[in-house]
């Protein structure tokens, strides 16, 4: 049963990621606005705009362009940019690894942040301590992410001069590890000081989701019946909620954790824009204004890919979370 189960969300990928694939190409040709325009500017003739259009295959009709990208896709060939003349594959592989850091380290604080909050909310239901968690969670799901990466520029970048307001160090990992290696954390720090401001903005989005979540599903499993058993048994109040409430609470949580994690790398673009986070969005975004189709196609199913997968892990935890999970 569970190899049928798991063999079943595997092959849901492909035609999850087929579909994917037909929208991104049907929308980005739906897109105002003109290629060939965009690409040799407002004086450009109509002899010239034809030749372009010609050149990369735009002028035939929507069936025969997919049919052709798909061919491409068979090789592994997403294109090249028409604006940098440079494999997608190249571009994208050099900036997701930034944005993969980013997203990774917004999880952080938003688990750090969500988790202690969410149990605390919980055993303390109607408290002040509570009510101020839910406060929190409104103001972190109504605030736009830019809006907050914005305000702490203007806080600890402009007014007390305290971190990075723009930019990317050295990659976290390599740095910590050159430290070690080394006795200088300089880098380290310098690196940790530019990623600390877009990976918190990004992380107190997560964290207000989260943290509602663990809460609604303690607050659940608190009732039960077999956590009255412990605590009328005289188990530690530590050991009832850690052991058996949270831990009987963590499938809805992990569900959530991941779709979160997936709307952490989408919603970077917004977050590298702002913070001049050399990743996939700042990419994606001149991408965009330029009409590259190459690029944009590549990124933005790259995203959904990701998506697909991350749905997937939580379908196969699952199957390790409870055993008697089947295709059913």
């Amino acid at each position: 049963m569970r190899t049928r189960y798991i063999l079943k969300r595997l092959l849901y990928v492909i035609p999850t990621a087929f579909g994917v694939l037909v929208i991104i190409f049907i929308l980005l040709r739906s897109m105002p606005g003109d290629f060939a325009s965009a690409l040799l500017g407002p004086e450009a003739t109509l002899e010239d705009m034809e030749r372009v259009r010609e050149q990369y295959g735009l002028n035939e009709n929507i069936f025969v362009q997919f049919l052709t990208y798909m061919g491409q896709l068979l090789t592994l060939n997403f294109g090249e940019s028409v604006i940098y003349h440079t494999p997608v594959m190249e571009m994208i592989s050099t900036a997701f690894p930034a944005t993969l850091e980013l997203a990774v380290m917004g999880m952080f604080w938003a688990l750090i942040i969500s988790v202690p909050l969410g149990i605390l909310s919980a055993v303390k239901q109607n408290s002040w301590l509570d009510n101020a968690s839910m406060v929190f969670a409104q103001l972190g799901i109504s605030m736009p992410v830019f809006w907050m990466g914005l305000l702490m520029i203007l806080l600890f970048s402009v007014h007390l001069n305290w971190l990075p307001s723009f930019g990317r160090g050295d990659p976290l990992i390599p740095a910590l590890i050159e430290g070690f290696s080394t006795g200088d954390f300089d880098e380290f720090i310098r690196s940790f000081q530019k990623i600390l401001m877009p990976s918190f903005a990004l992380g107190i989005m997560g964290s207000a989701m989260i943290s509602r979540m663990i809460r609604s599903t303690m607050l659940e499993v608190l009732d039960m019946d077999y956590i009255r058993t412990a605590r009328a048994k005289g188990t530690k109040e530590f050991k009832v909620v850690m052991k058996h409430a949270f831990r009987n609470a963590l499938p809805p949580v992990i569900t959530i954790v991941a779709l979160q994690f997936g709307a952490l790398l989408g919603g970077s673009i917004v977050t590298e824009t702002v913070f001049s986070w050399p990743g996939i969005g700042q990419v994606l975004v001149t991408a965009i204004l330029n009409r590259d189709y190459a690029v944009v196609q590549a990124a933005v199913f790259l995203i959904a890919v990701l998506f697909i997968v991350i749905n997937l892990i939580v379908d196969l935890l699952y199957v390790v979370i409870n055993p008697k999970i089947n295709e059913g």
